[in-house]
């Protein structure tokens, strides 16, 4: 069931997304090589503790999973789509890292991921993350009242497909509000003019998930993340955005 948010709803969300998106913005300058994964953990921890928030992924148990999740952040290298545990790992010049990020604050959940190129990337590695930043700012733009699910999905899959690169499968976005994960489903794929409307009140995390090759995923044993089949290249941006009367507000935008 779809829950919707008052405009005094979204305001507190607001807060919350604006604190998230700082919090990121700190990873993101510290995401360079010679670091390790698990100090970025650490440094988001902190960061949003001292924010007067909480880490919203820290012992969450997602549905189908075997294990709650023991990291405040999710670290995904290179061919790792999303879900990507912290480790020992040492960042090398080159590396492809996502990072997704939750946390709550006063009751409410915000969530956002953000992919960063590690010194010198490939030019491929450069394609992929210009299409998925693009791909996410067509999905924000097409999630608006008067538009569907399917209308959204579709705008993601066209930039994607411009490209030359592909959806991965079976990975979406979501609802969110008092938890962290809601209805409705955030396809990155669709038909325009199919799918639910999308309504004033509404509460979304867009986050298109591309790969270079194949969209087929596996689950990696060692720590439950979700890798690309072929071992391609994958890139992944995420906003929680607001569905208002005055059009799509991003609450997790990064300045």
């Amino acid at each position: 069931m779809i829950t919707f948010k008052t405009p005094e709803d979204i305001e507190v969300m607001a807060v919350g997304g604006q604190k998230l998106a700082a919090v990121l913005a700190a990873l993101r300058k510290e995401t360079k090589a010679g670091v390790v994964t698990k100090d970025l953990d650490t440094l988001a921890h902190d960061l949003i503790v001292a924010s007067d928030a909480k880490p919203a992924f820290l012992n969450y148990h997602p549905a189908g999973a075997r294990n709650a999740y023991p990291w405040t952040l999710c670290i995904s290298l290179n061919d790792v789509v999303v879900h990507g545990q912290p480790s020992g790992y040492v960042i090398k010049d080159g590396d492809l890292v996502k990072l997704d990020l939750g946390l709550k604050y006063q009751g409410w959940y915000l969530d956002a991921a953000i992919t960063v190129g590690v010194g010198k990337i490939s030019k491929e590695a450069e394609k992929l993350m210009a299409a998925t930043k693009e791909a996410l700012a067509a999905g924000v733009k097409a999630a608006k009242i008067g538009s569907t699910f399917g209308d959204l999905g579709f705008a993601i899959e066209s930039v994607v497909r411009k490209y030359g690169f592909s959806v991965a499968d079976d990975l979406i976005g979501h609802g969110i509000g008092r938890n962290l994960h809601e209805d409705p489903p955030v396809l990155n794929f669709g038909r325009e003019g199919q799918g639910e409307p999308i309504e004033e009140g509404m509460v979304i995390a867009i986050e298109p998930m591309v790969v270079v090759g194949s969209p087929a995923v596996k689950t990696l044993k060692l720590d439950e993340s979700f890798a690309t089949r072929d071992g391609s290249l994958a890139a992944h941006f995420e906003h929680t955005v607001a569905i208002t009367s005055a059009g799509p507000r991003i609450l997790t935008e990064i300045s």
